[in-house]
């Protein structure tokens, strides 16, 4: 497997990594560490997860941990091995301390997190939602702290734009804090409106990992237009966390499928390449429930994606809208 480097830290990741929103439910404890160690051994060594993740159990305000706790004993005795990356933000609790981005709330959950990982740090340590109500200011002093206690080695942002991530470092070349090295974004063929972020990301050596780059399953063509969805599906085990499949979607899905077709690969690994070669992409996030998966997503960094193909595909889900250029053109 060729590695990636994850922007400007030094560290060099797969260019999958194994997210764990499924952890949990559907994928129990003893399967959820057989897909880390399987995972591991066929090359992955960059490991994604939330201080809130608990699979399809979670709820808006629920304690989470579970995929934390899960991850912490799959990686009892191989912890060197891995680049192991957490969040922080979104609620673990109903009160208004139990969410957000202030010092108080970070460095409590930090040291919530290190203890259900069972490590003393974090390779990567990521602000995983935009906090309305705490200057960016405050967050980045309380990231700075945990960078210099020993307990982060790295900072990165997900779900924020290339304003945001300006800011922050604007604020890391002002202060001396650290500088954020990874953006996670929701980022898909279906799904491009972070498009225009990426060359800033590259500019800025601020490595991409996004996540849901098969959009639920979608791009798997495992969805039929006059079919019932799978039982094993994301659309049937959890249809709120999907969208609605409608006529135009299919008609899109449809077209992206001929074109894996004509390609000779499979719609779920040809997806995958398409996001890989996009810039500033080092690593997928990709949510898994079995090692078929885990070894198709592989399987997708060694898919090369034409210069045809590429146009075709901006044809069936064309990039968002950017402002011609007067001069150069």
């Amino acid at each position: 497997m060729e590695y990636r480097e994850l922007g400007s830290s030094g560290l060099l990741v797969s260019p999958i990594c194994l997210g764990t929103m499924t952890f949990g439910a559907p994928v129990g404890e003893a399967a959820a560490i057989k897909l880390v160690h399987g995972a591991m051994e066929r090359g992955v060594n960059f490991i994604d997860t939330a201080n809130v993740y608990e699979g399809y159990d979670r709820y808006l305000g629920s304690a989470g941990g579970v995929a934390e706790e899960i991850v912490g004993k799959a990686l009892r005795g191989r912890r060197d091995q891995i680049v192991l990356a957490t969040k922080v933000c979104a609620p673990v609790g109903p009160g208004p301390q139990d969410r957000g981005l202030s010092a108080s709330h970070i460095l409590r959950e930090l040291d919530r997190s290190l203890k259900r990982l069972q490590t003393d740090y974090l390779d990567l340590y990521v602000i995983h939602w935009p906090d309305k109500h705490t200057p960016l200011e405050t967050t980045m002093t309380a990231l700075d702290q945990v960078v210099r206690s020993g307990k982060v080695r790295y900072i990165g942002a997900s779900n924020h734009n290339a304003a945001q991530l300006c800011e922050m470092l604007w604020i890391a070349e002002r202060t001396g804090g650290p500088r954020v090295v990874s953006s996670q974004i929701p980022f898909s063929l279906l799904r491009r409106e972070f498009e225009p972020d990426l060359e800033f990301c590259s500019r800025h050596s601020i490595g991409v990992t996004p996540y849901q780059p098969l959009q639920g399953g979608l791009l798997t063509g495992k969805y039929k237009r006059a079919g019932q969805p799978p039982s094993n599906s994301r659309l049937a085990e959890k249809p709120e966390w999907m969208w609605e499949l409608g006529s135009a979607l299919f008609d899109r899905l449809e077209a992206f499928e001929a074109i894996a077709a004509s390609a000779q690969v499979p719609a779920a690994r040809f997806a995958l390449a398409w996001t890989l070669r996009q810039t500033a992409i080092c690593s997928l996030v990709v949510g898994v429930k079995n090692m078929t998966q885990i070894e198709d997503a592989i399987a997708a960094t060694e898919v090369a994606v034409s210069q045809q193909q590429l146009a075709d595909l901006d044809v069936v889900a064309p990039p968002p809208w950017r402002q011609p250029n007067p001069i150069r053109s």
